[in-house]
């Protein structure tokens, strides 16, 4: 892969994957893009980017391809069976920003090996608002030497790129802070609920716990982010977060359970979360 402004090829134009695709358009860097529905396209109406008709043609155009699907199953059928490992030059990288098993990530770098395609495993944290204001967190699993090339690409959206370790690891980091996260959305229910029983205004009480010692994420997510329009939106994803951190913490038996428990209530609680709060 050139060292200097790589063609940067993507699928996946969601809620992420699309504001993702703006600023690596953005930052100078040639777009492919293939998208299974064309309608989704208008995602990047004033981006500069080249459509292609066909995920063989993308792959045979670039030199990264950043991949923002919905599951490892999507992944492996675009990898696979749509054709992208198999039409991408030695050298090239397939970069996954969605969130899923690391076992699925390993598997991935496994099959990309006869082709001489590099695979790193890059999910993002921070939300759709986030990542219309290129703040996201991109924790990065893959080899060093690659990790490094890329990071350029990843600094176009993120203000924080962090390289855990070898493939698989960003997938861990993603999923351990996620699970981290919703224990603290039960931690803010349960303060809250103290609070109401004592008839404390929560709107004052919440302005103390964000700009003391107390804050953390969910707290200042809590309005911005989350809100009860959204709500009943996050929480199945935040539970099928918690179903992927479950699988990937599995071998650990009895010793996950604790943690689990607390994020599975802390996700179930997050209408709850808005209800008290009145946003």
């Amino acid at each position: 892969m050139p060292d200097a402004m790589p063609t940067v090829g993507f699928i996946g134009l969601g809620d992420q994957g699309a504001p993702i695709a703006q600023a690596i358009s953005d930052g100078g860097y040639p777009l492919h893009v293939w998208a299974r529905r064309p309608g989704s396209l208008t995602a990047l109406d004033g981006d500069a980017f080249t459509p292609h008709p066909s995920i063989a043609e993308l792959a045979a155009a670039s030199d990264v391809v950043g991949l923002c699907l919905r599951e490892d199953a999507d992944n492996l059928q675009v990898a696979v069976e749509g054709g992208l490992l198999a039409n991408m030059r030695p050298g090239t990288v397939v970069v996954n920003h969605g969130t899923g098993l690391p076992q699925a990530a390993r598997e991935l770098a496994r099959l990309s090996e006869p082709y001489g395609v590099d695979v790193v495993d890059a999910p993002v944290s921070g939300g759709h608002a986030v990542a219309l204001a290129r703040q996201l967190t991109t924790i990065v699993g893959g080899e060093a030497p690659v990790v490094e090339r890329l990071t350029p690409v990843f600094r176009t959206f993120s203000k924080e790129v962090v390289h855990v370790g070898p493939a698989g690891s960003g997938q861990y980091g993603k999923l351990f802070n996620n699970a981290l996260m919703m224990m603290n959305h039960r931690n803010v229910v349960e303060v809250l609920r103290l609070a109401q029983a004592l008839k404390l205004p929560i709107h004052p009480l919440l302005d103390v716990l964000r700009a003391g010692s107390a804050s953390s994420f969910a707290l200042q997510a809590i309005g911005p982010s989350i809100t009860s329009g959204n709500v009943h939106h996050l929480q199945p994803l935040e539970l099928t977060d918690m179903e992927l951190f479950s699988g990937a913490v599995g071998s650990l038996g009895e010793a996950a359970h604790a943690v689990i428990e607390r994020a599975v209530a802390g996700a179930k609680q997050l209408d709850e979360l808005t209800a008290i709060v009145g946003v």
